[in-house]
């Protein structure tokens, strides 16, 4: 899934050549991004000695797959990834099966039970907890 694949953790290894290709581009590309965002984050903090050095020490063995930063913003962003994904799917797209009572799909919005965005409703909400069940669980 998603969170997996940004963090680094994807099980799936595909035995296809054209596969494997595509992988390993989109694993390139994460590292680029990563590079850039560790960049920018210990530049702006080069006036902030004490968080720039907290940084640099939570970071200083992440070596160039960025794992611990990838991990991080996985973390920070993950409830809005999974708003995009499963909200703002347009009629007839779906990411989930029938969800609200094992029997239905949600009614608008992605949501059950009537719940509205921005309510923040327990339970009803994207559910962020699936990115960390493990792939063969799922």
């Amino acid at each position: 899934d998603i969170g997996d694949i940004i963090r680094g953790k994807d099980l799936y290894l595909s035995y296809d050549k054209k596969e494997k290709e595509q992988r390993d581009k989109l694993e390139q590309k994460l590292k680029e991004i990563f590079k850039k965002i560790y960049n920018k984050l210990i530049g702006d903090l080069t006036n902030k000695k004490r968080k720039n050095v907290a940084l640099q020490e939570r970071y200083q063995n992440d070596t160039g797959d960025f794992f611990k930063l990838r991990e991080d913003w996985w973390t920070a962003n993950r409830e809005t990834v999974w708003k995009a994904i499963t909200c703002a799917a347009k009629v007839g797209d779906t990411y989930f099966r029938q969800t609200c009572n094992g029997k239905e799909p949600t009614k608008g919005y992605c949501r059950c039970n009537g719940d509205q965005p921005g309510q923040d409703n327990p339970n009803t909400d994207p559910p962020t907890y699936f990115d960390y069940v493990p792939q063969y669980l799922r």
